[in-house]
């Protein structure tokens, strides 16, 4: 059957076999739209994305164009094509149309004072223009400033090994102690507790460790408060006159 024909029959009797044979043929040109609205976007989007929206563009051009009207249906497709892309691409959009519309009569408000005035606006002045109360200008400000979204699949730096390096492979942990910070403070603890009995270990290493109070170590070691004090100062005394003859370790 040539293509005029399931045209033809599709438009009599829409059904999704011929409206699939029909997309068949113009899958090239959601393609094509698709990789050239992607070489303008960062590298973050991924192209795939903008062509299943085509695909939805194409569909609907399909169910609206007039065989009637004698013109290229290559033509009519490629604008909805690319306008159902673009869709797609305010969807992904972080910012909502609220959002800029509200930025957009900030940015006219500080215009307009900075021209009258021939100053730099202030948020005081852009307040009293707008008519909007400190709280609702600073949420204002809060949701317009730009923020940076990357892919964690995206590769990090070159590595000599065959296998990619990606963000997700070198992102930190914020709550992984550091091993050499933790070696550290192993190495002073050792430092600070020798020499010590168990007790005065013990309140060396609550206090400054743990941070517990005197009145919490007192009860932990079975001692009273001003007892555990005591140690303490006589613990400071005796480490401060250790470490005077060899500051060279620290």
């Amino acid at each position: 059957m040539e293509l005029l024909d399931v045209w033809i029959t599709y438009k009599c009797e829409p059904t999704v076999e011929f409206r699939n044979v029909i997309m068949e043929q113009y899958l090239q040109v959601v393609r094509y739209t698709a990789e050239r609205v992607h070489t303008k976007l960062p590298s973050e989007v991924d192209v795939d994305d903008l062509y299943s929206a085509g695909l939805f563009g194409l569909m609907q051009a399909i169910d609206a164009y007039d065989l009637t009207l004698g013109y290229k249906f290559e033509t009519y497709c490629s604008q909805r094509i690319r306008g159902a892309i673009y869709d797609e691409l305010r969807a992904m959009d972080w910012v909502p149309r609220l959002v800029r519309s509200r930025t957009s009569k900030v940015e006219r408000a500080r215009k307009s004072i900075e021209m009258t005035t021939g100053l730099k606006a202030t948020d005081e002045q852009i307040i009293e223009q707008l008519e909007v109360d400190t709280a609702e200008y600073e949420k204002i400000d809060r949701d317009s400033r730009p923020i940076m979204m990357t892919s964690l699949n995206r590769k990090a730096y070159d590595s000599d090994s065959s296998k990619e390096v990606q963000e997700i492979d070198v992102i930190r942990d914020q709550r992984q102690e550091n091993p050499v910070t933790e070696l550290q403070k192993r190495d002073l603890q050792l430092l600070l507790t020798k020499g010590l009995t168990r007790a005065e270990r013990m309140i060396v290493v609550l206090y400054y460790y743990e941070e517990m109070t005197m009145k919490e170590i007192g009860s932990t070691l079975d001692l009273s408060e001003s007892r555990v004090s005591q140690m303490h100062s006589s613990i400071l005394a005796r480490l401060k006159s250790q470490m005077q003859p060899r500051p060279d370790e620290f």
